[in-house]
């Protein structure tokens, strides 16, 4: 149940800094710690979610991280051509 706790910490905490980063701008944005925040606690809830044994919970987790990974990559990905251009 602490792993559950600290997730959802976690997912709370990304839309806290998202909203922190978006005032600071003056516009909607996502930082990078957005998604960071998403990995870590989409991994530790899809955790949670096998140690319960809850499969609407496992492929719910399951979907999300594959998107937040993704989105990391392409991230990754844009700053390495940034830095060869």
């Amino acid at each position: 149940m602490i792993i559950g706790f600290v997730a959802q910490g976690m997912f709370f905490g990304r839309f806290f800094i998202q909203w922190i980063v978006s005032e600071y701008k003056g516009e909607s944005t996502v930082p990078l710690s957005f998604w960071i925040f998403s990995v870590l606690g989409g991994g530790l809830l899809l955790l949670y979610a096998i140690h319960r044994k809850d499969p609407v919970f496992i492929f719910g987790q399951a979907g999300g991280l594959v998107i937040y990974l993704r989105n990391l990559m392409l991230i990754y990905k844009n700053k390495q051509k940034a830095k060869t251009a």
